[in-house]
């Protein structure tokens, strides 16, 4: 049989044909993957997963057809995501030790950077993430032990903590009302509070052990839109419950392998409803409780496949009640839908413009 040489011009021709095609061709609808199942009410929804820069920068018909050509991939991908933070404008911070900087994901402006990479700002081994209501991005790193705050676009502020006051710094939350960000020492077994403007030391709770306020190996912190803390106490197995200023208010969970029991909880949020959500890595799940301590739901399970993680870790809910969760060995962030009552009256209100 004769060969048919094609030239590279057809080559390329041919290429953006099927490309073409392929974009416009209508996949079948997938199926909605929620949590509980029928004929219960569904109460959470997988949305999508976030792992490389392709997911908010998409790239165009030309370069792909050119990185088919040359081999060639410009591609970010998550190594080891350990917290996530989605702010304000739609800019998704996710900390990961295997860059080891701040990966930023801005979901609505389609596009991708990275924090602390270099300068006075450089990330050791970055762990904690969140954001204020200036758009300010504060970060602890436990291996400077040090918090470290950047600007709006990146750009370093300033660090928080003197030399000595960390031993392992990770969970970070800031109250925008009171200026103040807390941080979670793990190997101090203690909470310390600063000026969120300055990097001024405020005050510190906690203290090793097992009674009321103390803690054993604490890791990450969520606050609801009372200023209340949710600290997640891992070694003592429970969440324990303060107000702004450090006050013990209440506590909930036990080591174990039965409904509502830890085994190993690390990351923690709170929805606009006031339900606190737990990370368990060794059940590879999420437990959502009521603000008494009682399960109400649990969602997940080990696996690859979508609504399911592989040695999950920190967890955020943004305003929308979307619940983002750092799906470590899975290298992505998961993203749900909390079907609350407000996301209901949001969707009637679209369906009926």
């Amino acid at each position: 049989m004769k060969r048919t040489r094609i030239k590279r011009k057809q080559f390329l021709g041919l290429m953006t044909v099927l490309l073409i095609a392929t974009a416009c061709a209508t996949p079948p609808k997938p199926v909605d993957i929620i949590w509980p199942l029928p004929p219960e009410e569904p109460r959470i929804k997988y949305v999508k997963s976030i792992s490389s820069s392709e997911d908010v920068q998409p790239k165009g018909v030309w370069e792909t057809i050119e990185e088919f050509i040359t081999g060639s991939k410009s591609v970010a991908r998550i190594a080891k995501p350990y917290a996530v933070h989605m702010d304000r404008e739609g800019r998704l911070f996710v900390t990961d030790s295997g860059w080891p900087t701040v990966l930023v994901f801005d979901t609505k402006n389609h596009q991708f950077t990275v924090i602390g990479l270099e300068g006075p700002g450089v990330l050791a081994k970055p762990m904690g993430v969140t954001t204020d209501a200036a758009g300010r991005v504060y970060v602890t790193d436990t291996l400077e032990n040090r918090g470290v705050v950047y600007d709006h676009d990146g750009n370093f502020l300033f660090g928080i903590g003197e030399k000595g006051r960390f031993d392992q710094p990770v969970g970070i939350v800031v109250n925008d009302a009171l200026n103040r960000v807390y941080i979670v020492d793990t190997k101090k077994h203690n909470v310390s509070v600063f000026d969120s403007k300055e990097g001024k030391f405020l005050f510190d709770f906690g203290g090793r052990g097992v009674e009321d306020g103390q803690f054993n190996w604490p890791t990450n912190i969520a606050i609801d839109k009372d200023g209340k803390l949710f600290v997640m106490d891992t070694f003592n197995f429970r969440v324990q419950i303060f107000d702004p200023d450090g006050k013990f208010l209440s506590k909930f969970g036990s080591v174990g392998t039965g409904l509502g029991q830890f085994a190993k909880p690390k990351g923690i949020a709170v929805d606009s409803e006031g339900h606190i959500y737990v990370v368990d890595a060794a059940f590879n799940n999420v437990q959502i409780f009521d603000p008494q301590g009682q399960l109400l739901l649990f969602f997940g399970g080990f696996g690859s496949q979508p609504g399911r993680f592989w040695l999950p870790a920190g967890m955020n809910i943004d305003r929308d009640d979307l619940i983002y969760v750092a799906d470590q060995y899975n290298h992505r962030i998961d993203i749900y839908q909390y079907l609350s009552e407000k996301y209901k009256a949001a969707q009637t209100a679209a369906m009926k413009k």
